[in-house]
């Protein structure tokens, strides 16, 4: 007599059951609000000074954040349709074996992302402490890093849905949103003494255009592509799940970018964190986002053990989880983790044409249940749209010089894919 252990259920790649759909529109919002606003945000947004002027900078960050957002909650809308994490996504896409390719391409990513947002909680609490008088030591930069790994793997230990709901919503939200108001009216009140009208009238130093900075701007919520299904699927409906990820998302986006314009405008610093903390109630606006900033590393973590367990079952999310956490908490403490501009578009050479074609066969009503259902090994038609986007994004300066890179691998992507989508009823 035999008995044999069933295989355990590859959760990433099986739809979310009635009873795990919870989210409403207040929900998404909030989390992509929260998701959105970030030290690291601001600080990109400063990249965008001196080259550009002011009205210049204005535009490419409401059209880069309206278009950026736009697609994360065009994504969000179908993960909440299929009920399917993002490497299910990719696996209907571009089939079953492929799949392994850009889902571990999303695992590197996000460990990535995870060890910065360490390295950024790290040296804003290190900034912190020495404004209060404390936090002298060389150790403590160490130490820091590790209180922020255990917190990450604390939270990645519990309820994503519980987090999201009950602290995000109600508590982090708040408070996160208190502190914006604060800076920018501090801010705000520099530029009006150093003159607002003509901080405003600025013409850039050149060097960058509106396209390429706009590229900039996408650069941040197109990042979060690969993670966005893997909390819209806990959602009732995908209507509400693309306006409230789109509007949560967009208004963060908008709102912390602008306000590292501004910083840069009135406080020109090479340390974002020390110029904030030079503003009257600075110490407290800037630790409460950091708090806020957590939920940035666990959403690194949680999607990214997501996407392991969708290639290794076997161990559950939560204890995949546990290890990415525990990585990139090693990671924050031994890599050089600053030129931050590099990777984010190199990142987005690879997600954008990859999302592009997601949605180019997705975005149109198309079951992607039955298509994973029915997925080859090697989806061969996605894929190569997908690598020809690829090098559409890095020839596309040369070819088109002006253009930007991100507008014009999407189109090409989108569209192309559109036009060869599959022609499966949802």
């Amino acid at each position: 007599m035999t008995s044999s252990t069933p295989a355990p259920a590859n959760e990433a790649l099986v739809p979310v059951t009635p009873d795990q759909r919870v989210f409403g529109w207040h929900d998404h919002a909030s989390l992509w609000f929260s998701l959105g606003v970030g030290l690291l945000v601001m600080q990109v947004g400063s990249f965008l000074m001196p080259a550009l002027g002011t009205r210049e900078a204005v535009v490419a960050i409401v059209a880069g954040s309206i278009l950026g957002a736009g697609l994360l909650g065009w994504v969000a809308k179908i993960g909440c349709d299929s009920g399917l994490a993002s490497s299910g996504l990719m696996h209907a896409v571009y089939g079953r074996t492929f799949a392994g390719l850009p889902i571990a391409l999303n695992i590197v990513q996000l460990v990535g992302w995870g060890t910065f947002e360490l390295v950024v909680m790290r040296d804003a609490t290190v900034a912190i402490g020495q404004q209060a008088g404390a936090l002298q030591g060389a150790h403590w930069p160490y130490l820091a890093t590790l209180i922020w790994g255990a917190v990450v793997m604390l939270l990645i230990s519990g309820s994503m849905v519980r987090l999201v709901r009950k602290v995000i919503a109600r508590v982090a939200l708040p408070l996160v949103v208190l502190s914006l108001l604060w800076l920018t009216w501090q801010f705000l009140g520099m530029a009006q003494a150093q003159g607002l009208q003509a901080l405003w009238n600025r013409p850039g130093t050149g060097g960058m255009g509106v396209l390429p900075a706009l590229d900039l701007v996408i650069a941040m919520p197109i990042s979060w592509l690969p993670l966005v299904a893997d909390y819209a699927r806990h959602g009732r409906h995908g209507g509400s799940a693309l306006r409230g990820t789109w509007l949560g998302y967009a208004l963060a986006n908008m709102w912390c970018y602008s306000l590292g314009v501004l910083v840069a405008l009135t406080l020109p610093s090479k340390d974002l964190v020390q110029a904030l903390l030079l503003a009257q109630g600075g110490l407290i606006a800037l630790s409460l986002i950091l708090i806020d900033e957590v939920d940035n590393a666990y959403g690194d973590t949680y999607s990214g053990a997501v996407s392991v367990h969708s290639l290794v079952p076997s161990w559950s999310i939560r204890r995949w989880g546990l290890v990415l956490a525990a990585v990139s908490t090693v990671l924050a403490m031994v890599l050089p983790m600053h030129s931050i501009e590099p990777f984010l578009l190199l990142l987005s050479s690879v997600f954008v044409p990859m999302f592009g074609v997601i949605i180019g066969r997705l975005g149109g009503g198309t079951d992607a249940q039955t298509l994973l259902r029915w997925a080859p090994r090697v989806n061969l038609v996605p894929v190569l749209i997908w690598l020809s986007g690829v090098a559409v994004y890095h020839l596309a300066p040369s070819l088109l010089p002006g253009a930007g890179s991100a507008l014009p691998a999407l189109a090409f992507t989108l569209l192309l894919s559109w036009a060869t989508r599959p022609r499966v009823a949802a």
